[in-house]
């Protein structure tokens, strides 16, 4: 795991500053604290920073190919290198080191754009080829590995791993985008499809760019789709024998290391099937760690202790304390876009005691994406049944008025919060789980922003882009939609961006075993049955690692990894809550309404709403902005 960087010109081929590409590296140093390179040429500068994995000290970056006609920077791991590597020694490929880079520049130059879909793992790498004179950027199928792109006035493109590693280029202009902003607001994070600094872009999961001097800016180009559009056939038992096969193949594969290796252990159903897989392959007790909270509702570490006991792991676990809410300067410097998840501070903690003991964890993200694991899966497949009983005609007026009637009843019990299902009600199925999926709905969106920023905004709406992403699928339901859109958007903008960062800022490489592109291809299609059955999600997972887990793990009430700031908000940073409405950055953008913001926190701390997610957005949001020097 590493992080790169780099320019390339466009334009006419201009001569690369080495010490420009080194202190965007530097920017970055904590993706790769054991090593370090850049490699200039007319038009083209490359630069390496990296956390050695795989063959310690024998594939150092910028890599030069054997016969020196092509320069690769790469992040990530490719899982199936020895095998790629044995099928290009039989074409003549000679290799010189024992890690995975080399095996990507050979298979560049066997089967050039095509090399992709062999490659099995997580990635963003940079080729620049010296005979065609092109620059080969290219992201992992899902998006585990980021890549961000701006071009620059001078005629030159600028990447990096991070954002950081741009806003270390002079060049860059450091404007906020308003729209980025309705996104962040809306989803908790700044998508894929937008950055928070305007002319910011980032290549998309399962995309390339083939650049060449000379020419125009492409636009990236798909590689890889997930589809939804089939139904695997086949008895129940079978599917269940398959998916097993997939799953040990997934966790064996990226056990492979040359640095000692671990686990996230939360306790739930899919940490706990990889670590139970884990112990299967290994003949050494498997190190796990797990994070608690000092909040004994939200505390998981009695369910970990249980799994750790049961297959005797070599287990370690800490809790996070409402002192840690004085990380969130960290927190701001480490995901530079505003990211508003709140688990990030316990993943953050949970990646730091991983990594006083090893260099490689694997962890569980990906299987609710995949497998229909959410609650608001099963909400969606159930709602679908019911709109498709009434003519919308019906619909959208009955439950709209339903939704705008019934309070917003943050305190009652989950069943008697109806608003948000009345309201998804009356809308289409993608709008209804776009209302699922965010966390700031447009009628609160429209009351806290100032009207400047309404008319900056126009007729942006952030729901847009995922009504249209989950319209366009291949797919046959709502379900396979909504997954569509998990796996496309939510996946990449959110739960991979955490555990990336969080992780890269330890020094630690983490691996997402469920997130086997194979498993993901088998899972889409899988019949809808056994994705979501009697109110379960992940049903056929679940039945399946029966032979592993207890009940009590599997059919628990589904936690996630929360952190408790509604009761800090209340408690001893109320304070803090109070000073949202009083922000000193948040009003110089001038995109808030201050009165608006002062109400919202006063509701929260009286415990007349929960507003904790965005009190936490605003905040997240003001610290991002100001340490990027962003201007409105």
């Amino acid at each position: 795991m590493c992080g790169i960087a780099g320019i390339f010109h466009l334009s006419t081929p201009k001569p690369v500053d080495p010490a420009r590409v080194e202190r965007m590296c530097d920017a970055i140093a904590h993706r790769g604290p054991d090593g370090q390179g850049v490699w200039t040429a007319p038009g083209v500068g490359l630069g390496h920073r990296r956390l050695s994995i795989i063959d310690l000290a024998g594939s150092p970056q910028p890599m030069a190919s054997t016969d020196g006609r092509a320069m690769l920077v790469f992040n990530g791991e490719i899982y199936n290198y020895r095998e790629l590597r044995e099928e290009l020694r039989a074409t003549g490929a000679v290799f010189h080191t024992d890690g995975d880079s080399e095996v990507i520049l050979a298979a560049w130059q066997r089967w050039g754009i095509d090399c992709l879909p062999r490659l099995h793992g997580m990635f963003a790498f940079a080729i620049y080829d010296l005979e065609q004179r092109t620059l080969f950027l290219a992201r992992d199928r899902l998006g585990v590995k980021p890549l961000f792109l701006a071009p620059l006035a001078d005629g030159s493109l600028i990447f990096g791993s991070e954002l950081k590693a741009l806003t270390a280029h002079p060049l860059l202009r450091r404007e906020a985008d308003p729209l980025a902003v309705e996104d962040y607001l809306t989803w908790g994070y700044v998508p894929d499809t937008r950055s928070i600094l305007k002319g910011v872009e980032k290549l998309p999961a399962g995309h390339y760019l083939l650049l060449r001097h000379d020419a125009s800016m492409p636009r990236p180009v798909q590689w890889w789709d997930v589809s939804f559009a089939e139904r695997r056939r086949g008895s129940a038992a079978d599917l269940e024998a398959e998916l097993v096969l997939l799953l040990r193949q997934a966790v064996t594969s990226r056990m492979v290391s040359d640095v000692p290796l671990g686990a996230f252990l939360s306790g739930g159903v899919d940490s706990s099937s990889v670590v139970a897989l884990m112990a299967e392959a290994s003949t050494n007790p498997v190190k796990t760690c797990s994070i608690g909270f000092d909040v004994a509702e939200l505390d998981e570490t009695g369910y970990a202790r249980q799994i750790a006991e049961r297959f005797h792991t070599d287990h370690r676990s800490r809790t996070v304390s409402q002192d840690d809410f004085t990380a969130i300067d960290t927190l701001a410097a480490m995901f530079d876009e505003p990211f508003a998840d709140a688990s990030a501070l316990p993943t953050w903690r949970v990646c730091q005691l991983a990594r006083e003991n090893v260099t490689v964890a694997l962890s569980g993200d990906g299987a609710d994406e995949a497998l229909a694991g959410y609650r608001r899966h099963v909400f969606q497949r159930n709602e679908d049944g019911l709109r498709g009983l009434l003519p919308s005609s019906l619909r959208r007026p009955v439950f709209g008025a339903l939704g705008a009637a019934y309070p917003k009843a943050d305190w009652a019990p989950r069943m008697f919060r109806a608003k948000s299902t009345f309201l998804s009600l009356a809308a289409s199925s993608e709008e209804g789980y776009a209302r699922a999926l965010s966390v700031t709905p447009p009628e609160v969106r429209d009351r806290i922003y100032s009207p400047d920023f309404q008319r900056l905004r126009g007729d942006y709406r952030a729901e847009q882009p995922l009504v249209a992403l989950m319209q366009q699928a291949p797919a046959r339901s709502g379900l396979d939609r909504a997954q569509y859109a998990d796996l496309k958007f939510w996946l990449p903008g959110d739960i991979l961006t955490k555990v990336d960062r969080a992780s890269m800022a330890v020094g630690l490489e983490a691996r997402e075993p469920l997130l086997d592109h194979r498993l993901i291809e088998f899972a889409a299609s899988m019949p809808e049955r056994l994705r979501t059955q009697r109110g379960q999600g992940k049903w056929l997972m679940k039945k399946a690692m029966r032979r592993y887990l207890p009940d009590d793990i599997l059919y628990r009430p589904k936690q996630g990894f929360v952190t408790p700031i509604s009761q800090w908000f209340r408690g001893p940073l109320a304070e803090a809550a109070r000073a949202i409405g009083e922000s000193a950055g948040l009003a110089r953008m001038g995109w808030f309404d201050r009165e608006q913001l002062s109400l919202l926190a006063s509701a929260h701390i009286a415990g007349r709403a929960d507003n904790s997610r965005l009190l936490w957005q605003l905040l997240m949001l003001e610290r991002s902005l100001e340490r990027l020097g962003a201007a409105a």
